[in-house]
């Protein structure tokens, strides 16, 4: 479907006659992140875009790949989709989905390994390693080495970098998915351009302005979300709840998702409106 201009790949799972939830995947992700979570929501009518630029869906020719761009475009199609629709974000979509829950309210807000802090901020990944990542891609898109970027290395290094499972089988399943996914995107500036949005933004400057309930999924291993930043972020929100999972880390949508899903379920099911139960 056409979203304020912007051509989008829309996935859809779950109930078609439930309320909608809307979710947003992190960056250099797509749809296929997100599918083993949203496959086991119930009660819920669950749609997962690619975001303009990953997957499926072209890049803007409009705007930037920043959090303005994406929250313009994912308030656009939250309007499409109608009041009732609930809305999800994980990881950089924790970002935009706040965003979009400050200007536009959503039936109830769901965040997935929030982003809480800007990632150069302290108890975020910080040092060699945060230098590193921004160095590859920052050289390789000046470089037009796109072969860099999407090297099976670098989605190797997002495995380690955030998988905590000592499931070896799941882990290597993780790692697959990571190096048939994290090359998914259209061009190098699009990502470029999302890279350094997701870097310097944190869902936190919204939290204060949303009037939605919320609920937040951390995992208590978490290198990339910490979870400091997790209890601030749910302070700043008011009406919210964070739940922590022990022994994960910012993959909750792949090592829990089951967990999640029983989570969200819940959490969107106490929170249904009074129209949409009797309707």
């Amino acid at each position: 479907m056409t979203v304020d201009g912007a051509p989008t790949a829309l996935h859809e799972f779950g109930d078609p006659a439930a309320p909608p939830l809307l979710a947003l995947h992190g960056l250099r992700g797509s749809h296929h992140g997100l599918a083993p979570l949203a496959s086991r929501i119930t009660g819920a009518r669950v749609l997962v875009p690619d975001l303009p630029g990953f997957g499926a869906s072209a890049p803007f020719t409009d705007r930037a790949h920043d959090v303005a761009g994406y929250t313009r475009w994912a308030a656009a199609l939250l309007a499409d989709l109608g009041r009732d629709t609930a809305l999800l974000g994980h990881s950089f979509g924790s970002v935009v989905a706040t965003a979009v829950a400050a200007r536009a309210r959503p039936r109830a807000l769901v965040l997935v390994n929030p982003i809480a802090e800007a990632a150069d901020a302290a108890g975020g990944i910080t040092g060699l390693g945060t230098r590193l990542t921004a160095w590859v891609h920052e050289a390789a898109a000046a470089r037009s080495w796109d072969g860099v970027l999407r090297h099976r290395l670098l989605a190797d290094a997002a495995t380690v970098s955030m998988a905590t499972t000592r499931d070896a089988r799941l882990r290597r399943w993780i790692a697959a998915e990571h190096r048939t996914h994290f090359g998914g995107y259209a061009t190098t500036d699009s990502l470029l351009e999302a890279f350094r949005a997701a870097g310097a933004g944190s869902a936190l400057p919204w939290a204060r302005v949303v009037g939605a309930p919320a609920l937040l999924l951390a995992g208590a291993r978490d290198r990339v979300a910490p979870l400091a930043g997790q209890h601030r972020l749910a302070a700043a929100l008011g009406d919210a709840r964070l739940a922590v999972l022990p022994r994960t880390g910012h993959l909750v949508h792949y090592e829990a998702p089951a967990w999640a899903a029983r989570e969200i379920g819940a959490f969107l099911e106490a929170r249904a409106r009074p129209e949409a139960r009797s309707g």
